[in-house]
């Protein structure tokens, strides 16, 4: 029982296969909460709902819609880095031997066309696919990771490099969470709406140019890897969120190296989610 969540105007919402948009607590009477965090916790009644759209309704078109990010709050936002070899290559940096986790501070968090503010001349775009945890727990199985997925969204992890490699060992966490350094959206899609959510095209233009365009299939250490490991050591909760990692192009990489600008435009997509369009703004 497949379904799209997003935040439409901070209140939870789903999405019908023509882009309409329905408002969660006004099509459930209330059994599901207008707080997108809160209304995340309940899967079943999501799909339940998803089903019941056809006899209701809806709030309006989603291109006309305000779109937050469809995680807006989220307990833990995790990052890999160095998931992809042709990424790890351009780096010029050792393939890890276990995934090289950080954080990305919740407080980046911004929706899929808010504006990235750029507070220094050395930012870098980073298209990402981003897990989203619906089922918490500890010591999970990589045989039993995906149960523990609530959908899928984008995410791009704007890195402000100069900050990231101010100190050694780098300030990864820093470097990545400066204030609307996390876009993510614009929806949240359940994985069984995917033929394989293990094989995504994912893509990034920077100004109408295409500078990242690979699979997801291709990350070093799998989704399943991934919540495998990081249940070993915390214990996960519902919406808490994993950037997957980046594949080759980032402009860090590019010789002489691309660093983003007042005025850029990125576009990020992932077939089967949809896109993100950020502009960076001084």
């Amino acid at each position: 029982m497949t379904f799209r969540f997003a935040n439409i105007g901070g209140r939870s919402a789903l999405l019908d296969d023509v882009n309409q948009w329905y408002d969660l607590e006004r099509v459930t009477h209330g059994r599901i909460a207008a707080d997108p965090m809160t209304a995340l916790i309940d899967e079943a009644a999501l799909q339940q709902a998803n089903n019941d759209l056809v006899d209701a309704e809806p709030d309006g078109a989603f291109v006309d819609a305000r779109v937050g990010p469809p995680i807006p709050r989220p307990r833990n936002s995790f990052a890999v880095g160095l998931n992809y070899r042709s990424h790890a290559a351009e780096a010029e940096m050792e393939l890890p031997d276990q995934p090289l986790v950080f954080t990305k501070f919740p407080s980046c968090i911004v929706g899929p066309t808010d504006d990235i503010e750029l507070r220094s001349d050395h930012a870098d775009y980073e298209a990402e696919l981003v897990v989203v945890i619906g089922r918490g727990g500890r010591d999970i199985s990589a045989d039993d990771a995906w149960g523990h997925v609530l959908g899928l969204t984008i995410g791009q992890d704007i890195s402000d490099r100069r900050l990231q490699f101010a100190a050694k060992p780098p300030h990864f966490d820093l470097g990545k969470s400066r204030d609307t350094y996390g876009p993510i959206g614009p929806v949240l899609v359940s994985t069984d709406s995917f033929d394989d959510p293990t094989d995504l095209e994912i893509r990034c233009a920077l100004n109408g140019n295409v500078v990242q365009n690979d699979r997801t299939s291709n990350l070093i250490f799998s989704v399943a890897q991934i919540i495998a490991y990081l249940s070993s050591i915390l214990t996960l909760a519902t919406g808490d969120l994993i950037f997957t990692g980046t594949p080759e192009g980032v402009g860090f990489g590019k010789k002489p190296p691309v660093t983003l600008r007042p005025g850029d435009e990125i576009v990020t997509t992932i077939h089967g989610i949809g896109r993100m369009t950020n502009r960076c703004v001084a």
